[in-house]
């Protein structure tokens, strides 16, 4: 059989070009319930849905060619969010954007364009098709604001997961780093490399048929984080956009079974008493919002001998302290080696597999998904 490709263009505003089969259109606004969020989304009276975290997710199926309109926040001419692609689940494209008001483009007539370039040729596919975005840039980056889609028709979607986990972390969590696929380290800007979709929160809830959230900002720590920044994750658990620090998230809406803290990187070496105190009282907020999520602590996949052996004794003594607290659904996990091939020492697209990989098999015994 030959490979199926669809296309994908990226075009100013939400026109098209003229073509021989002009299909009926109808807009479908971002409120509309047969599409599907994953991430901490804030809706809008204008019926608008806007996101700041990287790895959100938005989800839909449609029938025949579709316009997806976007907006992006381009705080300022050098910065640009990218987008992940998904079409039924086996295509992915890795997409930049580019302009304030961007059309994504999907039809099924086989070419792919970008910016009315045309890159790729392909066949027609059948007519329904499941569509899934991701933002893969970080907070810090900018929101991106979903405004709808214009379809011949939007069908109802497959279910999510029942299963649901949210991995709280830095800029490991956030995919920084580890995607050299379009732009080599050191070139361009700091976030040409970022690909939350591919990191391995994505990697392991889509591994365990799971839900996925990320509650990430890249240079974010417990009790110090890097560049100057002003925050920390405890102050910043509670909202909507973590990386300025504002908007009210409601913890109703997503109550995950199960949490993964990956902190420390940032910190770097520090006292006990002033690190484990912090993390206990960090475990303690998040407790107070999931009363039966299991936690799990965990050291930092690109910490060094010293950081990473500081993490070991530091997280057994925090996790000892809970249980004997009469908190039994809190434990730790240590990753097998350090993963720092990727920019800047972070883990690269490879070593974010692994990291999945290993943490997977360990979630999978300890929730028996």
């Amino acid at each position: 059989m030959r490979s199926l490709f669809w296309s994908l263009a990226l075009l100013a505003g939400c026109g098209l070009r003229a073509q021989k089969y002009i299909p009926v259109l109808r807009f479908y606004p971002a409120a509309n319930g047969h599409i599907q969020y994953m991430g901490r989304v804030q809706r809008s009276d204008s019926g608008t849905v806007r996101f700041w975290s990287p790895g959100v997710v938005v989800r839909m199926k449609v029938r025949g060619q579709c316009q997806i309109c976007l907006r992006d926040q381009a705080p300022d001419d050098r910065t640009h969010n990218y987008i992940e692609v998904v079409i039924d689940d086996r295509r992915v494209y890795r997409v930049k954007l580019t302009e304030r008001s961007d059309t994504l483009l999907i039809r099924a007539n086989g070419t792919v364009d970008l910016n009315d370039r045309m890159i790729a040729h392909g066949d027609d596919l059948p007519r329904d098709h499941l569509i899934t975005l991701c933002k893969d840039t970080e907070s810090g980056i900018g929101w991106l604001e979903f405004r709808g889609i214009k379809t011949e028709k939007l069908v109802s979607p497959p279910a999510l997961p029942k299963r649901k986990i949210e991995f709280i972390g830095n800029s490991i969590t956030a995919g920084a780093g580890m995607d050299e696929s379009a732009i080599p380290c050191s070139k361009g800007e700091w976030y040409d490399q970022h690909n939350a979709w591919m990191s391995y929160g994505g990697l392991t809830g889509r591994a365990l048929n799971a839900r996925w959230h990320l509650t990430a900002v890249a240079g974010i720590g417990l009790v110090h984080s890097c560049c100057n920044m002003g925050i920390l994750m405890p102050q910043v658990f509670d909202k909507m956009d973590l990386r300025d620090n504002t908007g009210r998230w409601d913890f109703h809406r997503y109550v995950p079974d199960l949490v993964t803290v990956c902190l420390g990187q940032n910190d770097g070496v520090q006292d006990s008493i002033l690190f484990c105190s912090a993390y206990m009282r960090f475990l303690g907020d998040i407790r107070r919002q999931y009363r039966k999520a299991q936690i799990v602590c965990l050291t930092s996949p690109m910490g060094d001998k010293l950081l990473t052996d500081m993490q070991k004794r530091y997280l057994t003594g925090v996790v000892a302290a809970m249980r004997a607290a009469g908190d039994r659904r809190v434990s730790s996990y240590f990753f097998s080696r350090t993963y720092s091939h990727g920019c800047g020492g972070h883990p690269d697209l490879k070593e974010h597999e692994q990291i999945a990989s290993e943490l997977t098999d360990y979630l999978k015994g300890l929730m028996r998904w």
